[in-house]
């Protein structure tokens, strides 16, 4: 896969798991596909990737699945 950054063949994707919110309005979004560079180190969302993220959020409530999750505080 050619780098839309640097244009340099070998990027990857890599599959990450992002947060939106928080407290009570937080959100975890797994397996999105994040376009990762050796060349440059940079990393990128396409922007078909940007638009599934919105509409994921648009319709949370239909098609989220409640886990618990531990949450600490490094201070």
């Amino acid at each position: 896969m050619i780098c839309d950054i640097c244009g340099q063949e070998g990027a990857r994707v890599r599959k990450v798991a992002r947060t939106y919110g928080r407290g009570k309005d937080l959100l975890v979004i797994e397996n999105i596909p994040v376009v990762s560079c050796p060349h440059c180190g940079e990393s990128y969302l396409t922007a078909e990737t940007l638009h599934e993220i919105e509409r994921l959020k648009l319709h949370r409530k239909n098609l989220a699945v409640e886990r618990a999750v531990e949450v600490l505080s490094f201070a």
